[in-house]
């Protein structure tokens, strides 16, 4: 306890402090032209490192070398004015951020030009919605010639358009040279940009290397410690990992005699949309003969390749007749949630392969399908 109210409200309180340790031991090298990844939980100390990094915060022990000039994309447009216009302010940031008065004036048109903001040039920044500032502050921030970029997921509240637009600034800033440290809590976006990332959790590094190592053990650690997804019927929904081995296991009990049973479960996805069928039975397989009390477990197992989200399996029991008979039916009393690294946007993430070849010149005016 610091204060008399305290002693007051709570006077058989101990007094004493506890120290919390934001990073400990975090250590690790950022090569030249590298675009580095940094993940990790809320509270992991994520932004806390960058904020060392940049030096708006210092630390106890260790040292953080750098080379080069270093521009920090950690909270965008904190040095604007809200009284003053655009040009004022594009070039009050463009100078705090290392320009000469003489270049960031000369930079303004560019600045207004990519943040799109032509029409609103003249009025004060007060009256800009929250995307305009985060537009406007981007702008001038990548008119810095900089050798290493920190950025700490602050283009979150832009539009899709925007952000897009922005990724475009960064792949080219990579294919520059430019050295980039990225925060972020988008796996997609570790695995699709960066060379190498790490995961922090509780200010220590507990996995660090190749994106898609690092993305899986980010997903992993959610899955254990977070607050689990619920089923319908509010129990927790089991998680699995896209790209590994994935096993459905059914135990039958039979209330009746029953020649060569079958099993085929419908996996559908949120939108009803059946995406996977697998199952036991087939005209030319026979399983047996079961007698009234038996049980069987069925089991069907396939790599994963599901795109992430929340998945019902359609249960099916049947037996081997004149085609097959359906014995009993189970229709989503149950849920699966898969996480993965990647995204596509389609129902299931096939692994392809891709490829980019100049094509020969030619005088042939039109293509020709064959």
């Amino acid at each position: 306890m610091h204060t008399l109210k305290e002693r007051v409200l709570h006077p058989l309180r101990r007094s004493g402090q506890h120290l919390f340790s934001a990073l400990e031991d975090a250590s690790f090298d950022v090569r030249e032209g590298e675009f580095f990844g940094v993940v990790g939980r809320n509270g992991s100390g994520k932004s806390t490192l960058l904020k060392c990094l940049a030096g708006i915060y210092s630390a106890d022990r260790g040292n953080i070398w750098l080379r080069g000039r270093m521009s920090p994309f950690i909270e965008l447009g904190v040095g604007f004015n809200p009284d003053l216009a655009a040009r004022d302010n594009v070039v009050l940031n463009g100078i705090m951020l290392g320009l000469t008065p003489k270049e960031a004036r000369a930079r303004y048109e560019h600045v207004i030009e990519f943040a799109e903001l032509e029409e609103f040039q003249d009025l004060k920044l007060k009256n800009y919605s929250s995307g305009m500032h985060v537009r406007l502050a981007f702008s001038v921030a990548i008119q810095v010639d900089a050798d290493v970029l920190l950025i700490d997921e602050v283009l979150a509240v832009g539009d899709a358009a925007f952000q897009q637009k922005c990724f475009d600034v960064f792949n080219r800033l990579r294919d520059e040279g430019t050295t980039i440290v990225l925060v972020t809590h988008d796996m997609n976006a570790v695995t699709r940009f960066c060379h190498r990332a790490v995961l922090l959790e509780r200010g220590k590094i507990v996995a660090s290397g190749e994106p898609e190592h690092v993305a899986n053990h980010y997903l992993e650690l959610n899955f254990n410690r977070d607050a689990p997804e619920l089923a319908a019927d509010g129990t927790q929904a089991p998680m699995y990992l896209q790209g590994h081995e994935f096993r459905f296991c059914a135990r039958v009990e039979f209330v009746q005699e029953v020649e060569d049973p079958g099993l085929t479960v419908d996996f559908e996805n949120d939108e009803k949309v059946k995406v996977l069928v697998a199952g036991t039975a087939r005209e030319h397989e026979r399983s047996g003969r079961f007698a009234a009390g038996e049980q069987a477990v069925f089991s069907v197992a396939f790599t994963n390749l599901l795109a992430p989200g929340r998945y019902y399996p359609i249960v099916t029991v049947s037996r081997l007749g004149r085609g097959l008979e359906i014995l009993d039916r189970s229709a989503r009393e149950i849920s699966i949630v898969v996480q993965g690294s990647t995204a596509e946007g389609g129902v299931v993430d096939l692994p392809v392969r891709a490829a980019i070849e100049r094509a020969p010149s030619s005088d042939r005016r039109h293509a020709e399908v064959g």
